[in-house]
């Protein structure tokens, strides 16, 4: 399971809800995309194009590798 949602911190954030959600495919797939992993937030990350259109292309990737995906189109707060 993954959450896809901008982040006015970090750009896109592609975060797995385990490590066993990290597949190769996965992995390479969001690579791919230009996302890299961030160890601070444990998620995959990409600064550029947050967009209305990237959310829903990167959570369609993922669904298609047969993930079940959150997506926001606006940051979720932290509180």
């Amino acid at each position: 399971m993954f959450l896809v949602t901008p982040d006015p911190i970090h750009g896109l954030v592609a975060a797995p809800r385990s490590p066993e959600d990290l597949t190769p495919g996965t992995e390479e797939t969001l690579t791919a995309q230009g996302f890299t992993w961030n160890s601070d937030i444990e998620a995959y990350t990409r600064p550029t194009d947050h967009s209305f259109e990237a959310v829903d292309r990167t959570a369609g990737a993922l669904r298609e590798l047969g993930h079940y995906v959150f997506s926001a189109h606006t940051p979720l707060s932290r509180d």
